[in-house]
């Protein structure tokens, strides 16, 4: 399918466009002043969300960035501490917000391969109650796991999380960025994840095609908390109906179709296993990214090959060194697979 330019971006799936219908329900949707609370396409994307999650109540934001940065700043005080992984989003993408506009020291414990934090890692990062150290106050977990191959969490995993930060007396915020991609690989829904955390955010503008917005939920306690902190980071949106639109369609006609991302990415780590020096890395695609690295003799750069790509149509995005990440979506279909899968091997084997 590809985009009406020809190219094949792969880089993430926040190059999604919206759809002819979202355009068309953005055009036509009724709006008010979202400040006010009196944009009813606001209100009824916030409605839909809280039923999807099966929180009280839910706050559209947007970005997943500001989410996050909202329900970390509800949850801590300044000086208080949030523990999250090395592999976070929180820790790696978000121009450490929660320091700069929160006060919030983050504790860094390592996630695993499989995109957990352990337990036992866990337990160890709390504070006991001590005149030298910072309040333990928050856990965040994502799910997916971004970093670590968009690996999703097992709904006994988020329980087990939860259960011990709970003990120690810390609340819990999932960064769901992707959780609706979490819900179809575990064949589970996306509430089933989200019952033991305070909070959730989750991205309309990546997977679900969206062009902007993502939504924050949680107790209605906590989100009216959310709202007077959105206002006062200068995420107040007057008419945001016209986007809330598109929003409405992404979680309505968008979910159910993310396991054909979730194929085409195993099919484009299938096809790309059998190319001689490139090798298939964080265990194969579980949902929509794929992960390849090169050997580190190799005779060309990592951001070389990139450029070669870039210009034969083939957009990717570079995760570390020698490493690559390429992420399917709704603008990505079985031949922009299989056409990517030749550029790439001409490229690398040249």
């Amino acid at each position: 399918m590809a985009f009406k330019n020809g190219i094949i971006d792969l880089r993430s799936d926040t190059v999604t466009h919206p759809t002819d219908e979202m355009r068309a329900a953005m055009a036509a949707a009724p709006v008010g002043d979202d400040v006010y609370n009196e944009d009813p396409t606001v209100i009824q994307l916030e409605k839909l969300a809280v039923g999807k999650t099966g929180k009280e109540a839910a706050l559209f934001v947007a970005s997943g960035t500001m989410g996050n940065l909202i329900a970390a700043m509800v949850h801590c005080g300044r000086g208080d501490e949030a523990v999250m992984g090395t592999s976070g989003h929180t820790f790696l993408h978000e121009v450490g917000g929660i320091s700069a506009l929160g006060g919030i020291f983050p504790s860094l414990i390592p996630n695993q391969e499989d995109g957990t934090l352990a337990i036992e890692d866990i337990q160890k990062a709390y504070r006991d109650d001590d005149i030298h150290h910072p309040p333990s106050r928050l856990l965040i977990v994502e799910n997916t796991q971004n970093q670590c191959g968009g690996i999703p969490l097992s709904v006994d995993y988020m329980h087990s999380a939860a259960t011990i930060a709970h003990s120690l007396g810390m609340s819990v915020h999932l960064d769901g960025a992707r959780v609706f991609n979490a819900a179809k690989a575990l064949n589970c829904s996306a509430a089933d994840i989200c019952v033991p955390v305070d909070s959730v955010m989750f991205c309309l503008s990546k997977g679900l095609c969206a062009p902007i917005g993502s939504m924050l939920c949680g107790t209605q306690e906590f989100i009216g908390k959310a709202r007077k902190i959105r206002k006062q980071l200068g995420g107040g949106m007057r008419q945001a109906g016209i986007i809330a639109a598109a929003g409405l369609l992404a979680i309505e006609k968008m979910v159910d179709r993310l396991p054909e991302d979730h194929q085409n990415a195993k099919d484009l780590a299938a096809g790309l296993k059998g190319i001689r020096g490139l090798t298939i890395v964080k265990g194969g695609p579980q949902t929509n990214m794929v992960f390849f690295r090169i050997a580190r003799d190799f005779p060309r750069t990592a951001d070389a090959i990139k450029e070669q790509l870039k210009a034969r149509g083939v957009l990717v995005g570079l995760s570390g060194p020698g490493e690559f990440r390429l992420v399917t979506h709704y603008w990505i279909n079985a031949e922009d697979v299989a056409k990517t899968i030749r550029e790439i091997k001409t490229v690398i084997e040249g």
